[in-house]
């Protein structure tokens, strides 16, 4: 199993450049970078080639962008501007060696179907599916556990890759979301892990399902998600692909970026190490 870091450890502390830094002197094996936020700001001064040669002659390597936001259910112009936005992650990620581009699901106070949410979200991936072929791309569906996310639980999210049926296409399992809208264990214990293409590892203080943000994780194994039962069960289940230390812990911003990104290997150590060795530079 690999390391990551994904960029909203240090979302409000740092940028792209330091965290490249601090991920390659700690010895984290690939990034997650921020389409929405980091990326654009590292290219106001800076170009993709510089950023593919940093690449090219350093141990760590770019996994995914993240993300592709709000892809499912939306109006015919709100999705022509998410194809014009995700030809250009195309273009950009082949450049950079990029494996995968994240998909997070429509968040709404809009009431949709079950039906509706499953119909478009497999025509949707199937296109993206499509498109991403010539790039060697995949693409990684995000379930969100939030009641507001219209994919927010791993069984719907299994679900609908089962039926997008494309080689490319998979999943996060995010171990916060796992958790906090109550996704099934034995939905886990059933799946395929071929079709997960990463897993976010993080720990979340003891709020009701339903209730938990963001901003209630905390470093892993500080929390309440059973976090030994979902990585036994992926490491009996075959699973050897990366973890990725995600948090949106508005205190862990105060600390010092490099502070922050060494603790969060030290604590992904701590859990994953139970069942996995870490093949760490």
């Amino acid at each position: 199993m690999k390391l990551c870091f994904n960029q909203a450890t240090t979302l409000n502390n740092s940028n792209l450049a330091k965290d490249l830094e601090y991920c390659e002197r700690h010895g984290y094996d690939y990034i997650e970078i921020r389409t929405m936020d980091k990326l654009p700001e590292y290219l106001q001064d800076r170009s993709v080639d510089e950023l593919a040669q940093f690449f090219r002659s350093s141990h760590i390597k770019p996994l995914a962008f993240n993300a592709l936001v709000f892809f499912n259910n939306r109006d015919e112009a709100e999705y022509r501007e998410l194809l014009k936005e995700y030809r250009q992650m195309l273009e950009i990620g082949s450049q950079l060696g990029v494996q995968y581009i994240v998909a997070v699901p429509l968040v709404t106070e809009k009431k949709i179907t079950h039906a509706e949410i499953k119909a478009s979200s497999v025509q949707v991936l199937r296109e993206l599916s499509d498109l991403a072929q010539p790039y060697g791309i995949q693409i990684a569906l995000e379930f969100v556990g939030h009641p507001q996310c219209t994919v927010n639980t791993f069984g719907q999210a299994y679900d609908i890759v089962e039926e997008v049926a494309r080689e490319n296409v998979g999943l996060v399992l995010d171990c916060f979301h796992f958790h906090a809208m109550g996704s099934k264990r034995g939905d886990l214990l059933q799946a395929d892990v071929s079709k997960i293409f990463i897993v976010h590892i993080d720990d979340t203080e003891d709020f009701p399902i339903g209730f938990l943000t963001d901003e209630d994780r905390v470093w892993p194994g500080l929390g309440a998600i059973d976090l030994d039962f979902i990585f036994a069960t992926l490491k009996a289940k075959g699973y050897d692909g990366v973890v990725s230390v995600e948090l949106f812990r508005p205190e862990y911003y105060e600390l010092d970026a490099e502070e922050a990104i060494r603790t969060a290997k030290e604590t992904t150590l701590q859990v994953v190490s139970r069942h996995y060795k870490l093949q760490l530079s």
